[in-house]
């Protein structure tokens, strides 16, 4: 992976040049910006930005920082990939449904497993459950993999062609769609079944029906009844069980169909961790899946996938009940026009980011490695650009489930994403959260705050959080710091959730409770010093650096409340709390 973290002055220079007797400054270093002319560039004059990409004087808008970036890159090295702050999601199919392949997923920065609902059996979705558990068992570094189920979700779907055989049309063709389960295996080219029984009370003459993501373009002509009379605008192909979508078309569906119930048991039964819910709609459609997932799953995350304009123009009632949010661009590029796709993702990820709730890119974001080894320079800018934007995950689809080169796609989303996330002005962003942040009212946001204003101002190395439920860490990802956030819990399913979050490296720590109430400050530095040894043992921070730690005062939720600053011994083995709490 390349790097070179520093920057080379732009052709332009966008401030003052260096004292004369300032030592000769390598192509990499910063350009030094006085206090005084900060304001200038739109940083705040009064604000020591500082961080391991940030020294004091230099650039502190993103533009500025940006204007200045090095483009001379150096091969990644294997404890960099540590440092990606942006998560990975791989779909798994046949052909990466085996623990050695799981390993090196996971090894190539895969950090969650999805399992697509849409196809493949139990027996079939059993095996990935296991087969991801055992590849994480035998992960080198013991980070956690996460599972997803994504569900089907309500759709729309043509019925089968007599005889099963696709049925070529010409453009201009006129045939009917009925809503009559008797034809629903009988399809020819003068009259198809789709299974949506109110299809002809929410469409009207003029309005468009998309078969087989929009390869297909049906124009309202007539209502019949249960029948529909269209006409084909290009020449294309009828076949059995296609998907349908209705741009412009409120629909009625429920947010659940049988099956996706009957998926989401299974889920709650083999602990997944997350489910991501296809073709939310509004809020309610959140609340039912809650109901559904009931006491035994409420500890599984929902993730929202908006896939249609009534989600778009939902979003805000969607986002207050939801554990965050999927921009899929598949089904929603069908549903508004494609030209406006990348204004919905902006807008999604902007909010999510401001009420600091995990948000997810997808959709052929390296479609091309499906079939090649290489992608294509927009699809990488694609994934550079949902990460600059503020996503905290990128997700790959055909290109880990059935694609000729999955280790390889994965390796170029975490390459992409790593390089991506260092041509972000971190202190500028963190500026920026804050403004649009109302202050906060409760103890654990205003101590998240505070630790990430302190971890800019003393440039540290990491900031180290004690959590059960994963808020605290989750609070602090909301605020975007340049160094990684070590979640130490002893709660696993937290640890697998907390990929989700940006910037949060999860640590499971195994050893119990049990400590009396009274050894409180034992069991506290027990876990911090577990998570600064592995945080050393794989370079995510080094000797001698500054690391912010995130407590609780006493045991159970909702204690967090003090921040310590802590100064990193060169031993692992030195790890004396009581004597590197900094005084300063």
């Amino acid at each position: 992976m390349p790097f070179a973290l520093g920057h080379h002055p732009p052709s332009r220079p966008l401030t003052p040049s260096p004292p004369k007797n300032q030592p000769a400054r390598l192509p990499y270093d910063p350009i030094p910006i006085s206090r005084e002319h900060r304001s200038s560039i739109g940083g705040p004059p009064n604000f020591n930005m500082t961080s391991s990409a940030f020294v004091s004087n230099t650039p502190t808008t993103q533009l500025a920082w940006q204007a200045s970036l090095n483009t001379t890159f150096n091969e990644m090295t294997p404890e960099q990939k540590f440092f990606r702050k942006t998560s990975i999601i791989a779909t798994i199919g046949p052909k990466t449904n085996n623990v050695d392949t799981l390993v090196k997923l996971a090894d190539a920065g895969m950090n969650i497993v999805r399992m697509n609902f849409s196809h493949g059996s139990y027996e079939y979705h059993q095996s990935v459950i296991d087969n991801a558990r055992a590849a994480a068992a035998k992960s080198p570094n013991g980070r956690p993999l996460a599972i997803a189920l994504d569900t089907k979700g309500p759709e729309i779907r043509t019925g089968l062609m007599r005889d099963d055989t696709d049925v070529p049309i010409d453009a201009g063709h006129e045939f009917w769609v009925t809503t009559d389960k008797s034809f629903a295996e009988s399809g020819t080219a003068e009259q198809i079944y789709m299974d949506y029984t109110n299809l002809p009370k929410v469409t009207a003459p003029g309005k468009l029906i998309y078969v087989d993501d929009g390869i297909l373009s049906l124009q309202v002509v007539s209502i019949d009844g249960e029948k529909i009379r269209v006409k084909s605008l290009n020449s294309g192909t009828l076949s059995s069980r296609k998907g349908v979508n209705l741009p412009k078309t409120a629909v009625d569906l429920p947010a659940l169909s049988e099956k996706d119930k009957s998926d989401l048991a299974f889920g709650v039964k083999n602990g997944v961790d997350m489910i991501f819910a296809s073709f939310i709609r509004s809020g309610n459609d959140v609340k039912e899946i809650r109901k559904v997932l009931g006491t035994e799953g409420a500890n599984i995350k929902i993730i929202v996938k908006i896939e249609n304009e009534q989600g778009v123009t939902n979003f805000d009632e969607i986002l207050k009940e939801t554990d965050g949010v999927m921009v899929a661009r598949g089904d929603l590029g069908i549903e508004i026009p494609a030209s406006q796709v990348f204004m919905a993702q902006k807008m999604m990820i902007a909010k999510c980011n401001v009420a600091g709730k995990p948000v997810i890119c997808a959709t052929q974001m390296l479609e091309s490695m499906t079939y090649n080894p290489r992608p294509t320079r927009a699809e990488v800018s694609d994934v550079a650009n949902a990460v600059m934007d503020g996503a905290d995950c990128v997700m790959l689809s055909g290109e880990t489930a059935k694609g000729k080169y999955p280790i390889e796609a994965v390796k170029m989303m975490a390459e992409t994403a790593y390089l991506a996330e260092r041509a972000i002005a971190y202190p500028h962003l963190f500026d920026q959260l804050r403004s649009l942040t109302p202050r906060p009212t409760e103890t654990a946001e205003t101590l998240a705050l505070s630790a990430v204003a302190a971890a800019i101002e003393q440039d540290a190395g990491a900031i180290i959080v004690l959590s059960t439920s994963g808020v605290s860490a989750r609070l602090l990802s909301k605020y975007r710091p340049e160094c990684p956030i070590i979640c130490v819990t002893r709660n696993q399913q937290t640890a697998r959730q907390l990929h989700l979050s940006r910037g949060v490296y999860p640590v499971w720590y195994p050893e119990p409770r049990g400590i009396p109430g009274d050894k409180w400050q034992i069991d506290v530095d027990n876990r911090i010093r577990y998570g600064l040894r592995v945080a050393l043992q794989l370079a995510i921070v080094k000797p001698e650096a500054t690391v912010m730690a995130v407590q609780g005062w006493k045991g159970g939720l909702g204690h967090t409340n003090t921040l310590r600053i802590l100064s990193v011994p060169a031993d692992p083995a030195d790890l004396d709390l009581h004597s590197i709490d900094r005084e300063d």
